[in-house]
């Protein structure tokens, strides 16, 4: 493939892949690349990362799609064969070959080392199928050669403590293993294409990680997000009050001001506008087809209560309660999340999902809560199980409300499907696609 239509490819597969890629940065991308010597491969990662990549969190979809666009080497010469028994000779001097690399430290060695243990053993079928790198790992089991490898270090070597080897070792393995992964992904963008490879192996950006399709891992790394994304949200509000429009014409002060020009008030003086600092209502549905989102809103939402006069919080399923006292300053949000499921009242009968009756509960216990300086965020998917949906009670509650937003998680494709209910309630409060940290950012802009 040509280098033009390969830097083409590798462009619009970055774009695919969700990270942000201008034609100007493709362009600077060109211009890089006159700077180097291409035949240097990490030389052209390095001028690809420095002109594509934007922020750290993109780095390890960037770099699995360079690896399998500009892979370090093209075919698969060496011969398979058909997965050994565990004793075979064969297995044990690569067993051997691996722990005096493991020990060396040597990266390339490991690569080179890797690169033949796929071609003899990452083929399915006997060498006629896909390509797996399990197959691989479990042939030569790696993790079964760290006493070896510590023994040898701490009784033949001496003086490094052990605790300090086993992680090397640990991190040497997992080096081995991400190896075998990326060759394997190589030969398998060789035969079936590079672009199908990508799309099945390359994860969103975590800013574009669907809320509701969350793993663990990923809701870990998105707790880790909230705070300085609520951090430079704030920082986006203080600013727009400071830009807003002027105060009170200050009228002693410009009659004394026009004096200088014969009593024509040729410049105006106003007093300082006080930025408005609303109340905050929030209510959440907590059920379980919503849950990760609920966490992550609520969890900015209290990030952000510097910029309100009040927060208070109201989590539902079919029954409805305050869960304020669980988020106060300080608290542990995991701790939190874990002491609203099990301490608050919740759950009415069934345990679905009841907005009707949520809303109802709310004005009949907290109407007080909302008033001309409460801004009023819905949080929820707005599937009702076919449910009264109360939307006269919606209406008298972000009547009161300053402002009142609707958060759905669900893409805007999905309303309105089912028992959903987002199109009646959206003609009463607003409803705003919200599935990702970049949608919840782009709206919690203008709360204030």
């Amino acid at each position: 493939m040509p280098l033009l239509d390969r830097h083409i490819g590798f462009l619009a597969a970055l774009r695919e892949a969700g990270l942000p890629v201008s034609l100007a940065e493709g362009l600077d991308a060109v211009h890089a690349l006159e700077a180097i010597d291409l035949t240097e491969r990490e030389s052209l990662r390095a001028a690809y990362a420095a002109t594509l990549v934007k922020r750290p969190a993109h780095r390890d979809a960037f770099d699995t799609l360079f690896d399998l666009w500009f892979p370090p080497t093209m075919g698969s010469p060496e011969e398979a064969r058909d997965r050994p028994a565990y004793d075979d000779p064969e297995v044990r001097r690569l067993r051997e070959e691996l722990s005096r690399i493991l020990l060396s430290g040597d990266d390339m060695a490991l690569r080179t080392f890797a690169r033949g243990a796929v071609g003899a053993y990452g083929r399915g079928n006997g060498g006629a199928g896909q390509w797996f790198s399990y197959q691989v790992l479990r042939t030569l089991s790696a993790e079964t050669l760290m006493a070896g490898l510590l023994n040898a270090v701490l009784t033949e070597r001496g003086g490094i403590d052990e605790k300090v080897a086993r992680q090397t070792f640990t991190r040497r393995i997992e080096r081995f293993e991400e190896l075998v992964g990326d060759d394997v992904r190589r030969r398998l963008a060789e035969e079936t294409g590079v672009e199908r490879v990508a799309r099945s192996n390359v994860r969103p950006p975590l800013e574009q990680v669907d809320f509701l399709r969350a793993t663990r891992a990923d809701l870990a790394a998105l707790r880790r997000e909230i705070y300085p994304l609520a951090r430079r949200l704030a920082a986006r509000l203080t600013v727009r009050h400071r830009r807003g429009r002027r105060g009170r014409l200050d009228f002693r002060r410009t009659v004394r001001t026009s004096l200088s020009t014969g009593g024509v008030p040729l410049t105006t003086h106003h007093r300082p506008r006080r930025p408005h600092k609303p109340e905050l209502v929030v209510l959440c549905d907590a059920s379980d087809s919503v849950s990760s989102f609920a966490h992550f809103t609520l969890l900015l939402t209290y990030a952000l209560r510097e910029q309100f006069t009040k927060v208070r919080a109201f989590a539902f399923i079919d029954g409805l309660d305050e869960i304020t006292r669980f988020f106060a300053p300080g608290a542990d949000v995991v701790e939190a999340m874990t002491r609203m499921t099990t301490e608050a009242d919740l759950v009415w009968v069934s345990g679905h999902s009841n907005y009707g009756r949520a809303f109802q509960v709310f004005e009949d216990r907290y109407r007080d809560a909302i008033t001309p300086k409460t801004s009023l965020l819905i949080l929820g998917d707005a599937r009702n199980n076919y449910q009264a949906l109360s939307l006269e009670t919606v209406k008298r509650l972000a009547g009161r409300a300053r402002h009142a937003y609707w958060l759905n998680p669900e893409p805007a494709r999905d309303w309105d499907s089912g028992d959903s209910a987002a199109s009646a309630y959206g003609e009463v409060v607003p409803m705003h696609e919200c599935r990702n940290l970049t949608q919840l950012a782009e709206f919690v802009e203008t709360l204030a």
